[in-house]
């Protein structure tokens, strides 16, 4: 037993690793790119940039590679639909859809060769995608950085999902090396998504400073905040966190309307704008519950070595 490709719709990824969508800046086309020359499948962080911003994302990715990637963007966003017409246009393969549920994007997507594949924590909503055209869902489990749909883990959750649908199951939320996917596979997924991995990689481009936070954070550091989106999400305790949940607000000073429904109590947008330049008190940084488990910043090319000869190796051993 050993990874195997995967197809959904149109294309096939020669290895079934997605990199996660991590967005204001921090998925961008050089470790996009570096994903998808390595067989899996990069993904451009489409929240948090201008449409604008994004089709410079994909011309340069696709200046970097010829395989396989898309854009990962959160329904709950203002310029959504501006998000995915533009994906649409630049003829990614694929539109990993969060945060909410969006029927429309599937009729935006019908016969364009662009996949949607929607980001699910439940039976009734893969199911729902199923139906409405999806040829994959990715399931996250509570586990996840950032935004949560669940408190579920994803090993939890893959077995109802897994029998409920026939179409491809990628399993994300809290892996961070080759033993968690090998256990997602023999769960019955098709193949796996992987972010804080992909933070600490070579070609990640974001500020020293919020490596080092990943690399620093022990297991208790990690808490869940109720963010302005109104999702619970994953992040790293530090100062901002810590006042925020003493306080459960924060002055927003300005605002540019960024999503289509804002609680306010501070601006999600900033704090991780903060994050992604290296404000370590100020910034928020989303990240899963096992970030601590990775001690290490490597190559991408290492990484996918890395994680396929672990993976192989334990589903070798499950075989037997």
């Amino acid at each position: 037993m050993h990874l195997k490709e995967l197809k959904i719709g149109n294309f096939v990824a020669k290895v079934p690793i997605f990199q996660g969508g991590m967005s204001v800046k921090v998925s961008t086309a050089p470790l996009v790119a570096a994903v998808a020359n390595e067989g899996g499948v990069g993904l451009i962080g489409g929240t948090g940039i201008s449409v604008e911003e994004l089709i410079d994302q994909i011309h340069q990715t696709k200046k970097l590679t010829q395989g396989v990637f898309g854009v990962n963007v959160m329904v709950a966003i203002d310029n959504f639909i501006e998000i995915v017409k533009a994906s649409i246009e630049e003829k990614v393969n694929l539109i990993a859809v969060g945060a909410g549920f969006s029927r429309e994007v599937f009729k935006l997507c019908n016969k364009t060769g662009v996949e949607v594949v929607p980001i699910v924590s439940s039976v009734k909503a893969a199911q729902i995608s199923e139906r409405l055209g999806a040829n994959a869902v990715i399931v996250e489990g509570g586990d996840a950085g950032g935004h949560l749909g669940t408190d579920i883990s994803v090993g939890d959750l893959m077995p109802g999902i897994r029998a409920a649908v026939k179409i491809p199951v990628i399993a994300a939320g809290g892996l961070v090396d080759g033993n968690d996917i090998a256990d997602m596979i023999s769960l019955g997924a098709d193949g796996v998504q992987l972010g804080n991995r992909f933070v600490l990689c070579d070609e990640c481009d974001v500020h020293p400073n919020y490596k080092k936070v990943f690399l620093e954070a022990k297991k208790d550091d990690l808490t869940t905040i109720l963010s302005p989106v109104g999702y619970m999400g994953s992040a790293v305790k530090n100062h901002f966190v810590k006042e925020f949940l003493k306080n459960e607000t924060d002055k927003v000073t300005q605002c540019t309307n960024c999503l289509k429904v804002c609680s306010r109590s501070f601006c999600i947008l900033e704090r991780l704008q903060m994050a992604r330049d290296g404000d370590m008190e100020n910034g928020l940084f989303f990240a899963g519950r096992n970030v601590y488990k990775i001690n290490d910043i490597l190559s991408t090319k290492e990484i996918f070595r890395k994680l396929v000869k672990e993976a192989n190796e334990k589903l070798a051993s499950l075989a037997k």
